[in-house]
């Protein structure tokens, strides 16, 4: 009886094997069948008009000067307190372009000495440990 029982088991696994032709036998889609879509077309936008004679090209508008002013709104207004103390300090004596040879390596800048570096390199803190030392002359 337990032959006939594992006889019945062999036979129906078996059977569940065959018949299908596993994968070499199966439904694929035809590679070749594929049709291509036609590209997408950007409809004409009427509502364009040519530019009227006498007004600037859109080419000879600076776009790094029209970004500066989207970004930031132009040039801000300064405060009397503000206009005062650049007038006091020289701003009508300042170089044009003194922001752009700061980082010259043939400006001359002055040696302030070893103390100025130690302040430079100190760490970060809240100077609770902080010690003040006159050097001797």
């Amino acid at each position: 009886m337990r032959k006939l029982i594992l006889a019945a088991g062999l036979i129906s696994m078996l059977s569940a094997c065959g018949g299908g032709g596993g994968l070499f036998n199966r439904e694929r889609p035809d590679e070749f069948a594929v049709s291509r879509q036609a590209p997408l077309v950007i409809p004409p936008d009427y509502a364009l008009v040519p530019p009227a004679p006498g007004t600037p090209a859109a080419a000879s508008v600076d776009s790094s000067r029209a970004a500066m002013e989207t970004m930031f709104g132009g040039p801000a207004q300064r405060s009397a307190a503000e206009s005062a103390a650049l007038t006091e300090a020289g701003r009508a004596n300042a170089a044009a372009g003194i922001r752009s040879s700061v980082g010259d390596p043939a400006t001359e800048v002055v040696d302030k000495g070893a103390a100025t570096r130690e302040i430079i390199a100190a760490p970060e803190g809240d100077g609770q440990d902080a010690r003040a030392a006159i050097p001797e002359q």
